[in-house]
């Protein structure tokens, strides 16, 4: 399994992050949506995301983003973009325009919210299934996407916790997704990631 770790808005939290042993696969950032505790402001984003990334890859994560938003990011150092509430028509051109790999992340309350994925399968890179929380970190019932077989990669978002025993997810995912849990007092911490990373690295270990 590889990892997403989300919401990233100041330098140390990067830094600590992109020089771990266990680094994550993806790191995000929220990009247009003023409603988060985690958003990041234009010039600092263009800031936060102008580093050597390493291995590492970044997700703009944009909320029905408009055409004035994305020609301002666009020379942003993004591979790729999370797209919600962004339907499949536009979500195609947005990859072309742009050029970046996408993220379709769909809202999960019931089985219906789950089938959408196939309006996004020639078009999306990563399915993401989230909650329906947004900006809140709230569960879906991770049941309904158990037994999905589906060509592209799945991800996994919804109030998973740092400290979660990661062996159940790994037959139901490719990619996790944390941000609130690795927060204390709605601020990234260290100590949290730190054992996040050590805790699935164990796991891939083991599977």
């Amino acid at each position: 399994m590889d990892a997403k770790i989300c919401g990233i808005k100041d330098f140390k939290t990067l830094q600590y992050i992109l020089n771990h042993k266990h680094q994550p696969k993806y790191i995000g950032f929220i990009c247009n949506y003023p409603k988060s505790k985690r958003y990041v402001k234009l010039n600092d984003l263009k800031k936060l995301t102008n580093v050597n990334k390493k291995k590492t890859k970044f997700v703009g994560v944009l909320v029905k983003p408009n055409k004035k938003f994305l020609e301002k990011i666009k020379y942003f150092k993004f591979d790729y973009y999370q797209l919600y509430d962004v339907d499949p028509i536009r979500t195609k051109i947005i990859k072309k325009k742009y050029n970046k790999k996408i993220i379709t992340a769909l809202s999960i309350g019931n089985k219906n919210d789950v089938k959408k994925y196939k309006q996004y399968m020639s078009i999306s890179d990563i399915i993401l299934f989230d909650s329906k929380g947004y900006e809140k970190s709230m569960s879906f019932d991770k049941s309904l996407i158990k037994n999905l077989k589906i060509s592209k990669k799945k991800m996994i978002a919804g109030n998973i916790k740092y400290n979660d025993n990661l062996d159940k997810f790994v037959k139901i995912t490719d990619i996790i997704d944390l941000s609130g849990s690795l927060e204390t007092s709605d601020k990234k911490d260290l100590r949290k990631i730190n054992k996040f990373l050590k805790n699935l690295k164990k796991t891939n270990d083991k599977n």
